[in-house]
């Protein structure tokens, strides 16, 4: 299943997925790999990505 929600959060913010990447220490691929639900991310990473789009984990995944 596609994470559409982190996705739209991330351009709202004007984000790129390269940007987002940097914020959060992994690669840009990562990114694209979550947002087209190819890849679990673990917990910390998540919680990460929370941070940095300013959202809960409930509203992102």
């Amino acid at each position: 299943m596609k994470n559409i929600r982190m996705k739209v959060v991330r351009v709202e913010k004007d984000l790129s997925q390269e940007q987002l990447a940097k914020i959060v220490g992994v690669s840009r691929q990562t990114i694209g790999l979550i947002e087209a639900g190819k890849y679990n991310p673990s917990l910390s990473l998540c919680i990460s990505i929370c941070k940095a789009l300013s959202r809960t984990l409930d509203e992102l995944f």
